[in-house]
């Protein structure tokens, strides 16, 4: 029997956990991977990449937006996001770097973004090693 989705994981550069456990910040914006299953009340746990790696806390996804670009998700949240506008421009200039060249010169597939709302973040005590790799894109949290 398969195990129940109980919520998503998504790498976070450790220079940014801060924002999310600090600053305040309340919504997480990232090219929309592992997505589709996700829903109001699931949680986001933070694995921090980069240094120190592990999950560093957790929250509970409030709501779920999704749009083509993240630019747009400013006019919506505004500060609350945990990058700047300037990083969320730079992620998208390297994304299209990334494309490279293709063997079949169709136009590359856009990826939409998702933004998730977040409600309840706690920082963990300790940093904790996850039993299995966490992607770059991310990967559903089973029961």
């Amino acid at each position: 029997m398969a195990s129940e989705i109980v919520g998503v994981t998504f790498p976070i550069p450790k220079k940014y956990t801060p924002r999310l456990f600090k600053d305040g910040k309340t919504v997480f914006i990232k090219p929309a991977t592992v997505f589709k299953e996700l829903m109001p009340g699931m949680r986001l746990v933070f694995y921090q990449s980069h240094e120190e790696t592990g999950y560093v806390g957790e929250a509970t996804i409030k709501r779920i937006v999704i749009d083509d670009g993240p630019l747009a998700f400013f006019e919506t949240f505004g500060d609350a996001i945990f990058l700047t506008r300037e990083e969320a421009e730079a992620y998208v200039q390297n994304q299209e770097r990334w494309q490279g060249v293709r063997v079949r010169k169709e136009v590359p597939r856009k990826r939409p973004w998702m933004a998730l709302e977040l409600e309840d973040i706690q920082k963990y005590d300790t940093v904790k090693k996850p039993g299995r790799f966490v992607p770059v894109g991310g990967k559903y949290l089973r029961e």
